[in-house]
């Protein structure tokens, strides 16, 4: 079946090479973790420790809070020496962070594997919610709202998401590589959680080796994995075809409507990472505490993919990669496109950090003086959610807000392609992002003076029925008198 042709994108020059020469390693424990309690989307995670107390690994340090939330594990045991602001690498704002120094021990809470066959879907998404399990593409949507959403939808698609378009992220390639029974048995357990009637694993075609490995463990039919209808789809390698929306298009050929989500069209898409993380909670009792990153750059000595516990610093990951290797022009978490700047290896890895990018000056794109829109198009030609950036720049320097409305600006999913082939080199995206606060404080003000319009029109309306009742009672009365 081929698939659809996503609008717009851009094919990029890959760096994946660099960091795929060499195995996955797995990193030395840190002796201090610092994990913010806001890893995720949605609502920052309660802790329930208190500074001095022994934890063991894997211990849940910090619960939920609301709806859109999730669970916090200690990565290492130790005792607990701080619970303050720090700076996080996700964050512009110093965030609350549980500080934990190591004993030296390697001791672990006991979480016993589950036998998936015996829990209904419910139990399930939430035996699935208390392993702190999120989307491990960059987004950290907990994994558990996101499965109970989908199940409201007749009929479920799960989309495994190991496209991977950015081109300098490597993480997902190794991880499809060289556990590839982990992802499938992760896939089986996802599809139980949402009773799916299909699974779609999406590979874009710069991994062959990846997508060579899925087959062959797709082939094998390992007893635990009953994956329904599981197909391994190859995708053109174009940026950015693993934009959830646009991945969906991609297998389903249907559209995500404009402020929806997948789940309407009965899609569900879910990252590779997050399956085997999945399936080593359920199968080996270990919650998400550990996640692979890709470090890479010139400006690192050995680029390569490294698995590392949650709450490491920066500066500990390059050192285990070999240290730095020139002046560091700069250094990025995530990828070259949608990545953001560090200004200091001392901030911790988190559930979001798929990829460090340690540039030098000649990795990256350089930047020019700014000059004045000419209207050529170029960013809506490339513009992968149909917008028109050009319109979208003028009313976002005019702060027009219902303009931007109109125009879709919270469509926008921040991928850069306007930035990147923009003549004028007009920092696009950024006047997007700053733009969509003021856009989202505008919308629900004006939900607010619609609630309270109606609120109002309503009690207009009940004392205009309670007089004319009254009337109507006195002139009963009147009458019965005369």
């Amino acid at each position: 079946m081929t698939a659809p042709a996503m609008h717009g994108g851009l094919r990029l020059a890959g760096n994946k090479k660099r960091s795929t020469q060499s195995a996955l390693r797995i990193a030395a424990a840190p002796s201090q973790v610092v994990l913010p309690l806001d890893q995720h989307a949605g609502t920052a995670a309660t802790p329930l420790v208190q500074v001095g107390e022994r934890v063991l690994r894997g211990q849940p340090i910090a619960q939920p809070q609301g709806e859109i939330s999730a669970w916090l594990h200690a990565s290492i045991a130790g005792h607990v020496s701080a619970i303050e602001l720090r700076p996080t690498p996700h964050r512009q704002q110093p965030a609350p962070c549980i500080v934990i120094d190591s004993d030296g021990s390697e001791e672990s809470a006991a979480h016993e594997p589950v036998d998936v066959d015996r829990l209904d879907a419910v139990a399930l998404c939430e035996h699935i919610a208390a392993g702190g399990m999120v989307g491990l593409g960059g987004a950290v949507f907990p994994t558990a709202p996101k499965l109970l959403l989908g199940r409201q939808a007749d009929e479920v698609h799960l989309i495994l998401n190991g496209a991977e378009c950015e081109p300098w992220i490597s993480c997902d390639d190794m991880l499809m590589r060289e556990r590839a029974a982990d992802i499938l048995r992760g896939a089986s357990i996802l599809c139980r959680a949402l009773s799916a009637a299909r699974c779609s694993l999406v590979i874009e075609d710069d991994k062959p080796e990846a997508i060579l490995a899925m087959q062959a463990a797709q082939s094998a039919a390992h007893p635990n994995i009953h994956v329904p209808n599981i197909d391994v789809r190859v995708v053109p390698t174009i940026y950015p075809a693993g934009g959830e929306n646009q991945l969906v298009t991609t297998v389903t050929g249907l559209e995500v409507p404009s402020g929806g989500l997948p789940s309407d069209i009965g899609a569900i898409c879910h990252n590779v990472g997050t399956a085997a993380a999945v399936a080593r909670w359920i199968d080996h009792g270990e919650p998400l505490i550990r996640r692979i990153v890709t470090v890479t750059g010139s400006g690192v000595a050995e680029a390569s993919n490294i698995e590392v516990v949650l709450g490491t610093s920066i500066a500990d990951v390059i050192a285990q990669c070999g240290g730095y290797s020139g002046r560091v022009a700069r250094l990025l978490m995530g990828g070259s496109m949608m990545g953001r700047a560090l200004a200091s290896d001392a901030l911790p890895v988190v559930k979001a950090s798929n990829c460090l990018v340690v540039a030098l000056p000649t990795d990256l794109q350089p930047r020019g003086t700014e000059m004045p829109c000419i209207r050529c198009g170029n960013c809506s030609e490339a513009c992968p959610a149909m917008l028109l950036p050009q319109q979208l720049h003028w009313f976002a320097r005019a702060q027009d807000l219902p303009a931007l409305d109109l125009h879709g600006l919270l469509d926008c999913i921040e991928c850069g392609c306007c930035d990147h082939v923009c003549p004028s080199q007009i920092p696009l995206t950024q006047q997007f992002r700053d733009a969509k606060p003021a856009l989202t404080a505008h919308r629900s003000a004006q939900a607010a003076a619609t609630l309270a319009r109606t609120r109002f029109e309503a009690r207009d309306a009940r004392l205009a029925r309670l007089e004319s009742e009254r009337q109507a009672k006195l002139a009963e009365r009147r009458k019965s008198v005369g």
